[in-house]
């Protein structure tokens, strides 16, 4: 490479900037307000170069800062950067920065303690302040003091560091701890099927057109962490509630599975809302997390031991839970054999398609035919949600 490039590209965040020379990346700019004033920002940094197609090394950097920014793991260690005109205070800082792995956060005092000089918290602040190389030295990695989010100097203030540490999030979450993968369910999925096929001919029939019964059930590190969850994700679609669960675990970056009911009731409204949340759904969260530490929410131990009927009403008497959320931690979560979610609309229009119904059956049709499918409910229910997907294809 001779002389010193630069170009736009799009990112999840926006429309980012990079610079380059002939000893590597020289400038990083994250998005601004529009095309115009990133690039004024990016040339005011390297007033010298032209907007050019990038090299083949600055393209496979671009490719990585795209996949990072989209919520993948890609390593960026790997991408030169030219720090000849970086002091070499900055230089030690921005070196421990690049060390913290994706997903990962340290403090300002952790970063100085780590490249010898304790006590230099602010300078490290101020130095990261100045990082002329963002996602590449993950800036946005670095917190306040008690994992509180501290400033951010770019375009978005803090709102564009809690999308950085969102996107990474969800891409550490993808995978996950052996707790947290998918598992199989605890029952005998064979003897369900021999069940299902020899009461109902019908269901049988259904059976053979799907295949294999697949149902994963997703592990919980954390009951509150999993009903929070599945507040968020009500009458939303999946990237868009996706996203804002990870924004809300991202305003709590020190805790491993997620926020905890204190954290819940101490943040300010705006800062919950800040992540997307519906005032509607601030409150829920909030009540989930009074009566979660108040004991009226069973423990991970607790809900173990209750009876299907049981954990729907107590998980009921929550704001914002009802019968349907309750049946789908009992599917999706405990792996009960045994739950008709009957008001499900993907359950009615999958039973309308495999019974040949002219019109979606009322719940307590649906109950009454299941009635001959126990114990062993679940299985029928997610072959009727099955042909209710095939049915859209």
């Amino acid at each position: 490479m001779t002389g010193y490039g630069f170009t736009l590209f799009d990112t999840a965040i926006g429309r980012c900037g990079i610079a380059w020379g002939a000893h590597g990346v020289v400038g990083l700019q994250l998005p601004e307000s529009g095309d115009k004033e990133t690039r004024a920002r990016l040339l005011a940094r390297v007033p010298a170069a032209s907007e050019q197609p990038p090299p083949l090394e600055i393209q496979r950097a671009l490719d990585g800062i795209v996949a990072l920014l989209g919520g993948s793991t890609d390593d960026l260690s790997a991408v030169t950067l030219d720090m000849a005109g970086v002091p070499a205070f900055h230089r030690r800082v921005y070196e421990a920065a690049r060390a913290i792995p994706h997903g990962a956060t340290l403090s300002y005092g952790e970063i100085a303690a780590r490249i010898g000089s304790p006590g230099a918290a602010r300078a490290v602040g101020q130095a990261l302040g100045r990082n002329p190389f963002p996602i590449v030295v993950p800036c946005h990695r670095v917190l306040a003091a008690n994992g509180k989010i501290g400033g951010f100097s770019a375009n978005g203030g803090v709102a564009t560091k809690l999308r950085m540490l969102s996107a990474e999030r969800a891409g550490a979450a993808s995978p996950a701890s052996p707790a947290e993968r998918g598992a199989a369910v605890d029952f005998n999925a064979g003897a369900a099927i021999a069940h299902l096929r020899q009461v109902d001919a019908a269901l049988a029939r259904l059976i053979d057109t799907v295949g294999p019964f697949g149902l994963r059930r997703k592990g919980m590190q954390s009951l509150f962490v999993a009903l929070a969850e599945a507040i968020v994700y009500q009458q939303l679609h999946g990237k868009a509630a996706a996203a804002i669960f990870a924004r809300l675990c991202a305003l709590f970056p020190r805790t491993e599975h997620g926020p905890t009911p204190r954290q819940i009731l101490r943040a300010p409204d705006a800062k919950l809302r800040g992540a997307g949340l519906s005032q509607a759904k601030l409150l829920s969260l909030r009540d989930l997390a009074r009566r979660t530490l108040d004991g009226e929410v069973p423990t991970l131990d607790e809900i173990h031991a209750l009876a299907d009927d049981d954990i729907v009403e107590r998980l009921s008497r929550v704001r914002g839970i009802g019968r349907w959320t309750a049946e789908m931690l009992l599917i999706f979560r405990l792996g009960r054999p045994d739950v008709l979610p009957a008001d499900d609309y993907g359950i009615r229009k999958g039973f309308a398609i495999a019974f040949k119904k002219r019109t979606l059956p009322a719940p307590k049709d649906v109950l009454k035919r299941g009635h001959a499918w126990r114990p062993y409910r679940t299985v029928a229910s997610w072959y009727l949600w099955r042909a209710a997907e095939m049915a859209v294809k």
